[in-house]
């Protein structure tokens, strides 16, 4: 599924619970802190919401530059990704 920011890719994984890996390539986060503040923000959301989400495991990946982006438009374009999984 793809967002404005973020490309998530998913498989259930036989579990009770959801696992999440995070990817924040260098061509679209330059600098170390940006790239580290992405996979942050990614965690916590995960984490706040992980409860609600089905058994599966995802890997988020940075799918546009995040330059001009603002911190509340990384989450809300998470948690819709989120919205969308298929809940079983």
């Amino acid at each position: 599924m793809r967002g404005r920011f973020y490309m998530l890719h998913y498989r259930p994984n036989g579990l009770d619970t959801a696992r999440l890996g995070a990817v924040v390539a260098k061509k679209l986060a330059k600098r170390a802190n940006t790239r580290n503040l992405v996979k942050r923000i990614a965690r916590e959301c995960f984490r706040r919401n992980r409860e609600s989400l089905p058994a599966v495991d995802m890997v988020v990946r940075l799918h546009a530059s995040v330059a001009t982006a603002t911190r509340a438009e990384l989450n809300q374009d998470l948690l819709a990704l989120f919205q969308r999984l298929p809940r079983q």
